[in-house]
């Protein structure tokens, strides 16, 4: 099973239990306007182009005959700054699981094991499912917003040891401007979570004006009840890599 990926983070110890290696999908059917890995958002490969690096040499834009630079209209290996970056990389669930316990197993007994994030995981299901089986009987870990059909986040959480999940905005309206979706699905899939057996995390980036509110974080404390509950800081950074991509950051001036 093919999927697409965007980075590969080792030495992790803030996604799940222990020592962790995290693996980024590309693709996520929500568009969050504060994400900060905007290179997780498209299901493609993308060029990140490094502006502050450039002398404008324009050496990338003479005709190679590289098969990977084709459809980028310019030669991504010629810089000498190094000013361009693919972001993704397709790969099959056994090569890529056979190099993420490669690297796992120089940290030996204090490896935690590995978590699925991006982007959205759930948003390749069968090349997740793919990758959990290949990757047992290590400790998994999914960090998700939980936004997929209930039968397919059934069937992820099932292959699962620990889920992180996101609860980002109580109100359905809120969360559909915000996010580009309603949060029926996530609150939906949120009651099957609750009501498994499986040990699990909600998160809530709180976004200063939006989810940050006390009107906010006492509804999803509503919803949550007493579930293990983190609220993660805005990350400030989070517009950097949007011009690099040709993208807008849409946290600007609010």
């Amino acid at each position: 099973m093919i999927g697409t990926i965007f980075d590969i983070k080792e030495m992790a110890v803030h996604d799940g239990p222990g020592i962790r290696t995290t693996v980024f999908f590309k693709g996520c059917p929500l568009r969050c306007i504060w994400c900060h890995n905007p290179e997780g958002l498209v299901a493609q490969p993308q060029l990140m182009f490094k502006e502050a690096r450039c002398t404008g040499c324009r050496r990338c834009f003479v005709q190679c005959n590289h098969p990977d630079c084709r459809k980028f209209g310019r030669c991504i290996h010629v810089c000498p700054q190094n000013c361009l970056e693919v972001a993704g990389r397709t790969v099959e669930a056994g090569k890529l699981a056979s190099e993420l316990k490669a690297s796992a197993d120089i940290l030996g007994d204090t490896f935690g094991g590995f978590t699925f994030s991006g982007g959205e995981p759930l948003a390749q299901p069968e090349f997740l499912l793919s990758l959990i089986e290949e990757l047992k009987p290590h400790h998994l870990c999914i960090e998700t917003s939980g936004y997929t059909d209930p039968d397919t986040f059934g069937r992820v959480i099932e292959k699962l040891d620990y889920i992180i999940m996101d609860i980002k905005l109580a109100d359905s309206e809120k969360h559909q401007k915000y996010t580009g979706v309603g949060n029926e699905l996530i609150l939906k899939n949120f009651s099957i979570l609750k009501n498994s057996s499986k040990p699990y995390l909600i998160r809530t980036p709180l976004i200063p004006d939006i989810t940050d509110t006390e009107e906010n974080l006492a509804a999803i404390k509503e919803i949550i009840g007493g579930s293990p509950w983190e609220k993660l800081p805005y990350n400030v950074a989070a517009g950097a890599k949007y011009k690099m991509l040709g993208m807008k950051f849409k946290m600007e001036g609010k």
